[in-house]
């Protein structure tokens, strides 16, 4: 009798074991799916409001170097001065032509829709205002020497509905809304605008906002 008792205790035993270990593996289960959940969700999110571009090119130093990463976002967006934007075309931006354009800009937004832009080519001063007669030199800290270089486009202009003027921050190596091969005669149409640039996250010794009040 003894024997069989036992063997009963040691049969419960074995029972309870296995049954406070199903209730583990579910936990474990449930916390997986959590898990792959908010990872999808977080793909999801990304790559519906914001985009990694890498930087091509000189036309952004000294504040963008070629080849460092940034993150875009063009989640309820509309350009404001001093944004740095990613356009998708740096040529013509027609819809005609998307197909055949090259590969995206990034550049700094100097005005927006109903203002005029002014540049002195010889003191390399940039005038922004919304009319002639109010035109403000701009304080630009980020700019890599004045704006001396000029292109093909006759100054002041005028930014129409729906589009942008902007410059790159090396300002005398950079083809930007001073050149007809830009945009529309050097203006740039908001709806081509990819995204403002948001974050640097390459390389990691530079990761970190990209304005001064970041």
């Amino acid at each position: 009798m003894e024997l069989d008792k036992d063997f009963e205790t040691e049969e419960r035993t074995d029972e309870q074991t296995q049954n406070s270990k199903e209730p583990k593996v579910a936990e474990l289960f449930d916390w997986v799916d959590t898990v792959v959940i908010a990872l999808i969700s977080v793909v999801i999110i990304f790559s519906l409001f914001f985009r990694v571009a890498t930087i091509v090119g000189p036309s952004m130093q000294n504040t963008l170097y070629s080849g460092e990463r940034v993150i875009i976002s063009n989640f309820f967006y509309t350009p404001e001065y001093g944004d740095i934007v990613v356009v998708s075309r740096n040529t013509n931006n027609s819809v005609d032509s998307a197909d055949t354009s090259r590969e995206p800009i990034i550049k700094r937004v100097i005005a927006t829709e109903g203002q005029y832009v002014d540049i002195n080519f010889e003191t390399g001063k940039v005038y922004v205002g919304a009319d002639l007669s109010n035109m403000v030199e701009l304080s630009e800290p980020y700019a890599n020497g004045p704006t001396n270089l000029r292109y093909d486009i006759e100054f002041p202009v005028y930014v129409k509905e729906g589009h942008i003027f902007v410059l790159g921050d090396n300002r005398n190596n950079s083809t930007d809304s001073r050149s007809s091969s830009i945009g529309d005669l050097g203006l740039i149409d908001e709806r081509y605008v990819l995204g403002k640039a948001v974050y640097r996250i390459w390389p990691f010794d530079s990761i970190g906002g990209l304005y001064e009040n970041e």
